[in-house]
């Protein structure tokens, strides 16, 4: 009895191709970009033309907002530290949403544009969400979560990081 090697092109769907799937993978994380690209802008473009939100004292101004947090907040320095300066800290958050949303969204140093992100998510949970019971209704945890895929992985594609890389790449002209 001898054994030979099989030539027939049968493959099982474990070990075949799959091109839908690569494609999946490729661009797995595309809509978590999207989400949280958006997202991110719309919150920087809100805080920036709310005319009650930057001002030290007032309904739904920023001093407001943090002198209200004090109490609950993890770490209760941090809304010390932005009460120094109200104003300046609610500059500094809106313009700070607005550069993550569009880096993330357009793939413009997409690791550091998601660190940014993490970081926002991250002061805004130990200051203004913490005091949420259950934890898991307070949406900046959620949200931290969600960056760090993004800060893992940057963005590897449709991104002008990619289209950098790519241009960056040597070609085989030379060799």
């Amino acid at each position: 009895m001898t054994h030979g090697m099989r030539t027939d092109t049968y493959t099982n769907s474990l070990n075949g191709p799959r091109p839908w799937r690569d494609a999946a993978t490729h661009y797995a994380l595309l809509p978590l970009r999207v989400f949280l690209g958006v997202t991110f802008i719309y919150a920087g473009l809100n805080k920036l033309t709310d005319s009650a939100f930057f001002h030290a004292t007032g309904a739904g101004s920023i001093g407001e907002t943090l002198r209200s947090a004090r109490g609950s907040a993890a770490v209760p320095a941090l809304i010390d530290l932005a009460l120094k300066s109200p104003v300046g800290f609610g500059y500094a958050i809106a313009l700070g949403e607005l550069a993550v949303g569009i880096g993330t969204l357009v793939g413009l140093f997409g690791r550091l544009a998601a660190l940014g992100g993490a970081l926002i998510s991250l002061s805004l949970w130990l200051t203004v969400s913490w005091a949420t019971t259950p934890y898991y209704y307070g949406n900046d945890l959620a949200y931290l979560m969600a960056w760090l895929p993004l800060v893992l992985a940057g963005a590897p594609h449709l991104s002008l990081d990619a289209a950098w890389r790519s241009r960056r790449r040597p070609t085989d002209a030379y060799r």
